[in-house]
């Protein structure tokens, strides 16, 4: 093998390495230190012509910590229907979108998200779409998902972008102050 073949190789190797899990599990505490808490959001992008969040309040609520699952509903002014789950396995972190319509039950578009491929980082992970998010919806396959929790900046980060297009979604919550918990979100099991 040449030199310049061998410095390609390694760093495409050191992709398909299992993720490293001491970043993955500083990652979950960073996530499990926040249970019970709830912060206010921004949008910062949105695709153009979208502006679902726009002019209403943003909140998202570490309301659920188990020792493999959060659960993080993402409150868009009073639309309860949006729940982010994420699920540790032995392979890496599996982000989960959950709807629900207002009677409890599943949207169509629901369950779609992907598993960390890499180690990520102690503060960022990201999740490309799976086969499962083709299944349920072809056109956000080329999704890549990414969650930062930055204790120096004191914000949680959810972006979204559509690998190939400018669509994409960022929202910033501020983890320097704690506001008051939204109501359950829709279809919630205490």
């Amino acid at each position: 093998m040449t030199r310049l073949a061998a410095a390609f190789a390694l760093p495409a190797l050191a992709l398909l390495a299992a993720p490293a899990q001491a970043d993955q599990d500083a990652f979950w505490e960073r996530l499990t230190a926040l249970c019970g808490q709830s912060f206010d959001g921004e949008s910062l992008r949105a695709p153009e012509g979208d502006d679902g969040f726009d002019n209403v309040r943003l909140v998202m609520h570490v309301r659920s910590c188990e020792p493999d699952r959060i659960r993080i509903p993402f409150v868009v002014g009073d639309d309860l229907s949006r729940t982010w789950v994420l699920t540790r396995h032995e392979g890496g972190v599996e982000l989960r979108h959950d709807h629900r319509h207002e009677d409890g039950t599943e949207e169509d578009l629901t369950q779609y998200g992907g598993v960390t491929p890499s180690a990520g980082t102690a503060t960022t992970q990201i999740f490309p779409a799976d086969d499962a998010t083709l299944a349920v919806s072809p056109r956000s396959y080329p999704n890549v998902w990414m969650m930062a929790v930055d204790p120096e900046a004191q914000t949680f980060t959810y972006f979204v972008q559509r690998l190939g297009t400018e669509r994409a979604y960022h929202v910033e919550f501020d983890l320097s102050v704690e506001t008051e918990a939204p109501p359950a979100p829709w279809g919630w099991q205490d």
